[in-house]
């Protein structure tokens, strides 16, 4: 396995009840069931779980929200709002799956061409 992937392939878990005041930064996937207050971007998937909750600016290849957002999000695949995510803010992303009883307050701005740049941390 080639470094590169192996770095992918490592998934780091910001577990319940733990609260983080800062920026995450990471290559490989994360999974946020705590509290994050702070930015996080990462050139994997971000899994952000019900009982999850982030303020600030993320920043990911593609994201599944269950929790909390509060912020803008720029996702360059896939943002999936599963029925218990409550998202506030600014979304730009290249797909948007709104599953029924989610909440979304805020603006949206769907291309195939977000900036690569931007997801370099």
């Amino acid at each position: 396995m080639a470094r590169s992937e192996e770095i992918s392939n490592n998934l780091n878990i910001l577990g319940c009840g733990t609260n983080i005041v800062g920026n995450i930064v990471s290559q490989g996937d994360v999974r946020v069931d705590g509290t994050l207050e702070g930015n996080l971007t990462t050139q994997s998937k971000l899994v952000i779980g019900n009982t999850g909750k982030i303020v600030g600016e993320i920043k990911c290849k593609d994201c599944e929200v269950s929790g909390t957002v509060k912020g803008k999000m720029q996702v360059e695949n896939l943002l999936m709002l599963k029925s218990t995510a409550v998202m506030e803010g600014e979304i730009r992303t290249s797909k948007l799956a709104i599953e029924p009883n989610a909440v979304f307050s805020g603006t949206c701005s769907m291309s195939t061409a977000v900036p690569e740049e931007s997801y370099n941390g």
